[in-house]
C-alpha cells in the first residue's frame, strides 16, 4: 500500500462516495468502534458495521457521514487515519466530531480496523436527533 493510494481511497469519505470507500473493504472485516456509546463494539462483517452506523448517522445527519482527512501515517500495511466529521444533525448543531482509525489493509483491501471518536458526543447527537 502507498500513501498515494490511501489518500485516495478516504477521499471518497469526504465526498460523499462511501459506497466507492467500502468497495475496498473485506466483507469479512473486523471493525471494532470503541467507546461507550450506541455504535460501539466489534463488527465481523462489512454489512453488519456499515448498517449500525454509517446508515444509523445518515438518517441523523443532513449531509449524511462525511469524514475530512487531516493527516494520514503510514508503515507497511497499516495506516493510521485521523479525520472530522463535517456534518450537521437533523437539529441544526453541528457534528464536529473527530476520529483516529487503525487501518490494516491485505492485498490493497482492509481487514481491520480500530476507529476512535468522541464517545459524548456521538451519544448526544443520537440522543437528540433519533426518533
Amino acid at each position: 500500500m502507498n500513501i498515494g493510494k490511501v489518500e485516495n481511497l478516504f477521499k471518497n469519505l469526504e465526498t460523499g462516495n462511501s459506497d466507492i470507500f467500502f468497495k475496498h473493504v473485506s466483507d469479512d472485516v473486523s471493525w471494532t468502534v470503541m467507546g461507550t456509546h450506541p455504535l460501539a463494539g466489534t463488527y465481523l462483517n462489512k454489512e453488519d458495521f456499515i448498517s449500525h452506523t454509517f446508515r444509523r448517522l445518515n438518517r441523523i445527519l443532513e449531509e449524511g457521514v462525511i469524514l475530512k482527512v487531516k493527516n494520514i501515517l503510514l508503515q507497511d500495511d497499516t495506516a493510521v487515519v485521523e479525520m472530522e466529521s463535517i456534518s450537521t444533525a437533523l437539529n441544526g448543531k453541528p457534528f464536529n466530531n473527530t476520529y483516529c482509525w487503525v487501518v490494516y489493509f491485505k492485498n490493497d483491501v482492509i481487514v481491520e480496523v480500530r476507529a476512535y471518536v468522541d464517545s459524548a458526543l456521538v451519544q448526544k447527537v443520537i440522543d437528540e436527533n433519533e426518533k
